[in-house]
């Protein structure tokens, strides 16, 4: 097995105990990087190999006791996370060319476990919609066919995954952004619980709890290695949580899941994707779980309401700053700055409203399965081209986020999401599915996913 093929768990071990130079693995990285990156636009702002190689070569001089979870590891930074000395554009003219001070909260900690940081990862301007496509760097194309979107907005993280640029990635989700490009691509991704891995204590830490960052990886179990090293409390934050460690997970106890398909036909579907995530159901019968199909728990209308809502209030809260530059941002950036800051409060409250009903009828739900399944998109990967679809299965799309609508019950309440991989549909292109829990089941959906990950590879 190639380098860029083995697993972060492996790769770490042997960089930890010196059976691994970081000098070798970082050569064997950009060797990759060099063959594939061109095609793709995964990575982006690359650092110097001559500089990159001279840091794996002093990684390679630190004493073995003390050495770091991710000794040696080269990781490239998702562009909306600030990693210092690297450009931090977020996608927009804007920001191109900007460096960066200092690292947010968890790049620190990458750091401090001893990755070598060795660019950025692909996104859509500032994050904003689920295609990783920006007029700074360009369009990231999926790994699995590069005529096609990656997904977004953590397309850039999800490719260097899939063809071997990294071992393990971080990625954010506000709507899906890690899920989606996870199942597009054959990763793994996981949304966690509110407050497992902590945002940036800078402006408002009250009013948006939406997005997260999260890990991604070519399995669970290197999920939870990340995740690691990520998570943990800070003090700047209300919402965060404690060092919780996941790694090593245990196995997975038989489990009753719920099946939510298309939520009652409240979500268009693409010809091919339920059936194709239906077939997968059948990996975890096999390994003892029961799955239900379920009806709706909630209406799906009121989700949609609240979030869009809840969304355009928060992001506009982050545009705010950028009002005076409308000619530089893109439609998508303009429609939630608008709304969001025309809101009245009691537009706000009824939206909240709406979130606390949705997750008392989600405790109930939970309170009869431990896990419930959805598609990680509601179409298959679209050209590279298309800006986003504008119609699904003869429905069409009133937003620009409208056809992500099925990553939505899971953003609204924080709750842990795990993208895997299902088999490739009969068009050949790739899907995933969300293994959704209750708050705090990150490690239960980790052990679920990594029996999933070994009988989806043959493994015993």
């Amino acid at each position: 097995m190639t380098l860029s093929a083995q697993s972060a768990l492996s790769l770490t071990a042997d960089l930890r105990s010196g059976r691994l130079r970081a000098e070798e693995l970082m050569g064997a990285s950009l060797a990759v990087i060099a063959a594939r990156n061109p095609e793709l636009n995964a990575i982006v702002a690359l650092r110097e190999q001559d500089d990159l190689l001279a840091e794996a070569r002093a990684a390679d001089q630190v004493p073995v006791d003390e050495r770091g979870p991710l000794h040696g590891l080269p990781m490239a930074v998702k562009d909306l996370a600030n990693a210092r000395g690297l450009v931090s554009s977020q996608g927009s003219p804007i920001f191109a060319g900007q460096v960066a001070a200092q690292d947010d909260v968890f790049v620190a900690r990458l750091r401090a476990a001893g990755a070598i940081l060795i660019g950025k990862t692909n996104t859509p301007e500032f994050g904003l919609g689920s295609h990783t496509y920006n007029p700074v760097y360009g369009a990231t194309r999926n790994a699995v066919d590069p005529s096609r979107s990656a997904g977004g907005s953590s397309g850039g993280a999800a490719v260097a995954l899939a063809a071997g640029m990294v071992a393990l990635a971080d990625g954010s989700d506000m709507m899906g952004s890690l899920r989606n490009p996870a199942g597009w691509n054959e990763v793994y991704g996981l949304r966690p619980t509110w407050g497992w891995v902590p945002s940036e204590p800078a402006g408002d830490v009250f009013l948006h709890p939406l997005s997260t960052n999260g890990p991604m990886a070519r399995s669970p179990e290197d999920i939870a290695l990340l995740l690691d090293v990520i998570s943990g409390g800070e003090a700047r934050l209300p919402l965060h949580r404690g060092a919780q460690p996941v790694s090593p997970l245990t196995e997975a106890r038989p489990m009753r899941l719920g099946w939510l398909g298309d939520w009652g036909g409240a979500y268009p579907m693409e010809e091919g994707v339920l059936e194709t995530c239906e077939a997968a159901l059948a990996a975890f019968e096999a390994l003892g779980h029961r799955v239900d199909r379920l009806p709706p728990p909630f209406p799906a209308e009121k989700i949609w309401q609240s979030w869009i809502t809840l969304r355009s209030f928060a992001v506009a809260a982050g545009l705010r700053p950028l009002a005076d530059r409308r000619d530089q941002l893109k439609d998508a950036a303009l429609w939630e700055l608008d709304r969001g800051l025309n809101f009245t409060g009691a537009q706000v409250q009824a939206a909240s409203d709406l979130r606390s009903a949705w997750m008392r009828a989600a405790a109930r739900m939970f309170a009869s399965y431990d896990a419930v399944l959805l598609p990680t998109a509601q179409c298959w990967p679209f050209p590279v081209e298309w800006d986003y679809p504008r119609e699904i299965a003869g429905r069409q799309m009133d937003t620009y986020h409208r056809w992500m609508e099925v990553v939505v019950p899971a953003s609204l309440l924080g709750l842990p999401a795990l993208a895997v991989p299902t088999a490739r549909g009969t068009n050949g292109l790739p899907m995933g599915l969300q293994i959704i829990g209750p708050h705090g089941t990150d490690a239960t959906l980790l052990s679920l996913g990594q029996s999933y990950h070994r009988a989806r590879m043959g493994q015993a």
